[in-house]
């Protein structure tokens, strides 16, 4: 047991949260983070997804890892994510069917997504299952923290709640209060996006 949680296996587990994360210093995966962020409910229904699919491709690519030829790895390793893709997008449409909607054809993208293969390829074909499994469990909630703080921020000033539940009190409005139209517009996550990257880094590498 102490193995399985030893000072390596914690570190890949939590540098991705932080000192790696995909999205804030890697730049990885923006195009899904700005397209799933309007609301909170979506961006963090993309980020479990993202997580599941990228912690077990990571194990099943170790596993095979010895046995993939070299000149055919990619497409392995492609085969794998869309079996995974696919399944969690049915699981998705029978249990939260109007979050599925609202992440239309972003789901599908998970297959294509730079953080899923960056980990398949620097990380999951050169270790063993274990290692890989946490590093993909941490890229896909380095991911997803992203997503909940832009979406958070989006839907709270864009439409004065969260989840779906208002937040910000009916009097407020009564004095004149008006949510920020520009919070619900694609351009706005972008702008996000790049003020979470901007803080991150002027906070954690001030040299």
């Amino acid at each position: 047991m102490s193995k399985l949680f030893s000072k390596e296996n914690k570190e890949v587990f939590l540098t991705p949260l932080n000192g790696n994360n995909p999205v804030l210093i890697q730049v990885l995966g923006i195009c899904s983070a700005l397209a799933v962020t309007s609301q909170l409910k979506p961006a963090i229904v993309m980020g479990l997804a993202v997580t599941v699919i990228t912690a077990f491709a990571n194990v099943i690519v170790s596993i095979i890892r010895n046995t993939i030829p070299t000149r055919i790895r990619i497409i392995v390793q492609l085969v794998v994510v869309a079996a995974l893709v696919t399944i969690v997008n049915q699981i998705l449409k029978a249990f939260v069917y109007d979050v599925s909607v609202q992440l239309s054809v972003y789901v599908g993208l998970i297959i294509t997504n730079c953080i899923l293969m960056g980990r398949l390829e620097a990380f999951a074909s050169m270790n063993k299952p274990w290692p890989s499994f946490l590093d993909g469990v941490g890229s896909g909630l380095g991911y997803a923290l992203v997503l909940v703080i832009v979406g958070g921020v989006r839907e709270l000033f864009g439409r004065g709640s969260l989840l779906g539940v208002q937040i910000i009190p009916d009097s407020l409005y009564d004095f004149g209060y008006i949510n920020n139209g520009m919070m619900t517009m694609p351009a706005m996550a972008m702008i996000l996006c790049g003020i979470v990257i901007w803080v991150h880094r002027a906070y954690f590498y001030k040299d």
